[in-house]
């Protein structure tokens, strides 16, 4: 069956939804094989390359959203440190600080169900000012966002929004009340409208089954998104998935390869809960399919250092880009 399928994707030809769906079969070592086919395709589209971004959380907590899984909604406690959007400067001088460390991308993420008006006039200002200070590629995460914004925040130097789908279309009502989950869809089309390329991806361990990890990938495929943040739940005491068990770090390394083998082009990021979710087995993410790695802290969460990331890569004899 893997040969079939690595042959159909050589070939250019997309991976079925049965056949995907077949690979939640695989036991024990078998998951093996599958690691090993998703590193030789990562490595016929890639190379030995990794894609490195880094984020800022640029206006924390107070969320009117109440996802299960997030430190930052107002429907929890979660201690975590509030504060209200910071000033283009202060923004600056973390991007500065990203470039010099060799990242060449930077997202500015925010808080909350959407963005409006002067935090979106002072998103505005520190893009166009981020753009004339550094040579970075600017994302930004702000929320749902309408055709007007969208347009305002490309014409800013925006090059990429970043909007995640959370988890596949048929579990995400258990996840989030407060919007839906055509909302999420409808802002990655309004993103795309407006010339940006979009990264959009989820979190995998939130309770959702194999059949809907699938689910998710194929739905991403669907999209026609080549940026794909992967993350992994990192329960946080107060929110509804405090107690959420953690997914086997094997379980998502298959994961992994299954995103690598229905988007075989794209640029799989492993993102927030990395460390916890996969423990010691992290290094084998790069040879089970992910070629992407966001670095630094996280929205409310520590991250690994970048020294010790960049070790890991070039132990690996990846190329960071």
């Amino acid at each position: 069956m893997l040969s079939n399928l690595e042959r159909k994707i050589t070939e250019g030809r997309p991976v079925t939804k049965e056949e995907a769906l077949s690979l939640i079969e695989m036991k024990g070592t078998e998951i093996y094989d599958l690691l090993a086919l998703a590193n030789r395709v990562t490595r016929l589209f890639a190379g030995n390359k990794v894609e490195l971004c880094a984020i800022i959380n640029a206006r924390s907590g107070h969320c009117s959203e109440d996802c299960a899984f997030c430190a930052q909604s107002a429907h929890y406690n979660t201690n975590i440190n509030t504060y209200p959007m910071l000033q283009p400067e202060e923004i600056l001088r973390q991007a500065i600080k990203t470039e010099e460390s060799g990242v060449k991308r930077f997202a500015i993420v925010t808080s909350g169900r959407g963005i409006t008006g002067r935090d979106l006039e002072t998103v505005l200002e520190t893009l166009r000012l981020l753009r004339r200070e550094t040579n970075l590629q600017l994302c930004a995460s702000l929320g749902i966002i309408n055709e007007k914004q969208a347009a305002m925040l490309a014409e800013a130097g925006l090059t990429t929004y970043h909007h995640n789908l959370e988890t596949a279309p048929g579990y995400f009502e258990n996840i989030c009340t407060t919007h839906t989950y055509r909302d999420r869809v409808e802002t990655i089309k309004v993103a795309k409208r407006a010339g940006l390329r979009v990264c959009a991806g989820g979190i995998l361990g939130l309770g959702e089954s194999p059949e809907q990890q699938v689910e998710l990938a194929l739905e991403l495929r669907r999209l026609d998104i080549d940026s794909v943040p992967l993350n992994f739940l990192n329960p946080i005491a107060g929110t509804r998935l405090e107690n959420q068990p953690g997914l086997p770090p094997l379980q998502l390394l298959w994961a992994i390869a299954v995103f690598r083998l229905v988007l075989p082009r794209a640029v799989l990021r492993l993102c927030g809960g990395r460390k916890e979710g996969l423990r010691r087995l992290q290094p084998l993410a790069f040879l089970a399919g992910a070629n992407g790695l966001m670095v630094g802290n996280y929205l409310t969460t520590t991250g690994e250092t970048l020294q010790d990331d960049l070790q890991m890569l070039k132990d690996l004899n990846l190329v960071t880009i």
